[in-house]
């Protein structure tokens, strides 16, 4: 090997297929760089030396023969992060315990520090034998601080105050992940630059993007060209301007309390913006608990942003999976590979995400999950209906919202029209009430003044009771809470003029032409019934005089509300939404939602007054929770396993694996649905599969034509040979397409229940 230094070898961090050695990534330049950039990353929330230590240890056991010769074609698996974590410890005790998770686990994603899961336990990897001898080479080329230091906000260590040892090992877990975020990205992106410089390829991450202060100036323009017009738009305009002379307000916890189109969306936006540019915060995070919903606001934020927007603007979710399009087109090829990037590590000036992907990256464990874990960080984060968390992790929830607002220079914003009741001492471990600050104006005279519908209960009623008061009202929605009720009420009524019906059996495309009839149908006057499960709740832009609503949350009550009268066009007395009990038992909430209905029920039953007013809203969530119970609100028991841990037995693994939004299994179903006979986009989408190199841009498109379904009935659906998979020669079973016509009907959607009784005379569309 060369010589470096006097009697030295040189060392390297990554080799070069085919290259000249001396072209490698030396190794001592590697740990360095990702030491600089993990400690810039770690220095927004305060913990800058932990990222340096963190980043110049992380790959110190590559200072032996053994990977060295790895590098020159060596096929012995060498393990290069074991050493570094030692050395943590070794050095700086228990923060370097800390530091150790991330060190060990840099590749394969942070482990258990004692009881094992799929990755070996982090006890086990530090008593490993056999590691390769470290040279001692590395303490000339590396330095380390002599003493490491944490700000006192996360040391609970010795502490006797009674808040921080509840809080500790929470606190302590969650600094281990954010300091793994900054090694894993600062590594990724040391590698992946040392890699483009010796390929010649284009850096698209040193690209300037726009300044918050550039885009708040676009959104100011924007905005200026709003013509109040109504009495809603005039109330709206003044939320608007009342919220954003708040942005001033120092970092922290606040709530935005406004009714159902009162305008949440824009203004939420603007105050973030401000409130960034005032506080010199990175970015804005607008969290959303719906895709379609993630899907829209991006949309209205890129509008509000003009040219900006679409560099600005990054959507961030299980569907978003663009690919680069091919060379031969540089400037799409330049705008989605920037778009790829940015979502590897969140480094855009807004990002738009869901619940799922933003709640369940604070819990995990994996690098590619955790990269963008420290750009939440000094970050203005936007909660959209923040009564949607779930109530199984509602505590840990909570815990991660408290936690980035006290530690990591983070701006919380509950924003609802159905604010939920999570303040201390009610809610366990709840949010500071004192320091929670409202930025709605006069919230309970807000209410009054845009109220614009009446809710009453009109007790239990029959399936054929429910027909003739679609009958009696030639404009009315009916949302009830199960697929198969709405189809059976939707077939009662079919004969009626302006019959129709949504549910999430059909795909997005297919909903949006149904929607887009009824928004003509309610716009000229003419009769519309719409029968449709809770999915129109989600953010669904439709107006109508009436609205009957089966029992569920008084939250879900107070969205089916936004549906009636939402334009203030009628009188409030004259709006009714209509709340009933179902007499067949067939169509009962299901388990999950039966408890929010039964404690709405009892809320409805003693209001005197409005049942949507914040105080009825606080003392339904206060009651909802009670009767849940700390138990229910942690189902899993995430925190009182954080309570029994130490800084060596912190359950990295078991948190992620534990911290699930979502559990249940859904496979999604290509539905060749079109518009009209000569409406061609499904299939040239379908056929430009089998020639595509890259699919993410093909994919994208094809997520308005996706039916999410049941693992149990797609698993019938296949083995009748119902769905297909599309081009399986190039992508496998990626893309899975329904094959037969019969299974999907225009007023119903998808059906799998008979998938034996298939006609295979149906097969292929």
């Amino acid at each position: 090997m060369e010589n470096s230094l006097a009697g030295g070898q040189v060392f390297y961090a990554h080799s070069i297929d085919g290259c000249d050695v001396s072209k490698w990534h030396l190794l001592d330049e590697h740990l360095l760089g990702v030491g600089k950039m993990a400690h810039d990353f770690a220095a927004a929330f305060g913990a800058g030396d932990l990222g340096l230590v963190s980043g110049r240890l992380h790959d110190v056991g590559k200072y032996t023969s053994a990977f060295q010769m790895r590098l020159r074609g060596s096929t012995e698996r060498v393990d290069h992060s074991t050493h570094g974590a030692r050395i943590a410890i070794e050095r700086f005790g228990p923060l370097g315990q800390l530091l150790a998770y991330g060190i060990a686990g840099h590749h394969a994603g942070l482990a258990n520090g004692k009881t094992t899961g799929e990755r070996t336990p982090l006890v086990d990897r530090l008593a490993a034998p056999n590691l390769p001898d470290l040279s001692a080479q590395w303490e000339s080329e590396i330095t380390l601080p002599k003493r490491l230091l944490v700000p006192e906000k996360f040391s609970p260590y010795g502490q006797t105050n009674k808040e921080r040892q509840e809080r500790g090992p929470f606190q302590l877990a969650f600094l281990t992940r954010m300091i793994f975020s900054c090694l894993v990205d600062a590594d990724f992106l040391d590698t992946e630059s040392f890699y483009s410089g010796i390929e010649g390829r284009q850096n698209y991450r040193q690209q300037a993007l726009p300044l918050l202060r550039e885009l708040r100036k676009q959104l100011d323009t924007h905005i200026a060209k709003f013509r109040p017009d109504t009495p809603v738009n005039r109330l709206r305009s003044e939320v608007l301007q009342h919220v954003r002379t708040l942005a001033s307000e120092k970092p922290g916890l606040f709530s935005l309390t406004v009714p159902t189109g009162g305008g949440k969306t824009l203004t939420s936006l603007a105050f973030a913006l401000d409130h960034a540019v005032r506080h010199g915060m990175d970015r804005v995070i607008f969290v959303i608990p719906f895709t379609s919903i993630v899907e829209q606001n991006a949309a209205v934020f890129r509008s509000a942003l003009g040219d900006l927007g679409n560099n600005s603007v990054l959507e961030h979710h299980s569907a978003f999976i663009e690919q680069p399009t091919p060379k031969d087109d540089p400037e799409r090829y330049q705008s989605q590979e920037k778009i790829r990037l940015a979502m590897e590590n969140w480094d855009a000036p807004i990002i738009v995400t869901t619940a799922v992907q933003f709640f369940e990256s604070l819990f995990a464990a994996r690098p590619s999950r955790c990269r963008k874990l420290h750009n939440v960080a000094n970050s203005v984060i936007v909660l959209d209906e923040a009564q949607t968390m779930p109530l199984k992790l509602l505590r840990p929830c909570v815990a991660a919202l408290d936690e980035l607002a006290r530690n990591y220079r983070s701006s919380i914003v509950l924003c609802t029209a159905t604010q939920p009741a999570l303040e201390a001492p009610a809610f366990e471990g709840g949010l500071p009430p004192e320091e929670v600050r409202e930025l709605a104006p006069n919230v309970a005279q807000l209410f009054r003044r845009l109220e614009r519908v009446r809710v009453r209960h009109i007790g239990m009623v029959t399936d054929a009771d429910l027909a003739k008061r679609l009958e009696a009202h030639d404009q009315v929605l009916c949302i009830v809470n199960n697929r198969r009720h709405a189809r059976m009420l939707y077939q009662e009524i079919a004969h009626m003029p302006g019959a129709q019906h949504l549910t999430t059996l059909m795909c997005a495309r297919h909903r949006s032409s149904v929607l887009d009839h009824v928004r003509i149908l309610l716009s000229e006057g003419k009769p519309c019934r719409l029968v449709s499960t809770s999915l129109i709740e989600a953010g669904v832009d439709v107006d109508f005089p009436t609205v009957l609503r089966a029992e569920a949350g008084l939250d879900s009550i107070a969205q089916a509300a936004g549906r009636c009268n939402r334009e203030g066009r009628h009188n409030a007395q004259s709006s009714e939404v209509l709340v009933f009990a179902t007499e067949n038992p067939d169509w009962d909430p299901p388990v999950e939602i039966r408890q929010y209905a039964q404690t709405a029920h009892e809320v409805l039953r003693q209001s005197e007054g409005d049942p949507l007013a914040p105080e009825a809203i606080y003392q339904y969530f206060s009651r909802l929770y009670w009767q849940k119970g700390n138990h229910e609100l942690d189902a899993h028991d995430l925190m009182g396993l954080l309570a029994r841990s130490a800084p060596d037995s912190l359950p990295m693994e078991t948190l992620e694996q534990q911290f699930r939004m979502i559990e249940d299994t859904q496979i999604p179903v290509i539905v060749p649905w079109r518009a009209a006979a000569d409406d061609r986009t499904i299939d040239e989408l379908l056929t430009s599969l089998e020639y595509a190199e890259h699919c993410g841009g093909i994919a994208r498109k094809l997520q308005p034509y996706l039916v999410p379904v049941p693992r149990n009935g797609f698993d019938a659906l296949h083995k009748a040979g119902a769905v297909v998979a599309v081009a399986p020669e190039k992508w496998g079973q990626q893309f899975m397409m329904l094959a037969h016509e019969g299974l999907y009907d225009s007023a119903f959607g998808l059906s799998w229940d008979e998938p034996a009784l298939i006609d295979v005379a149906h097969l292929h569309w």
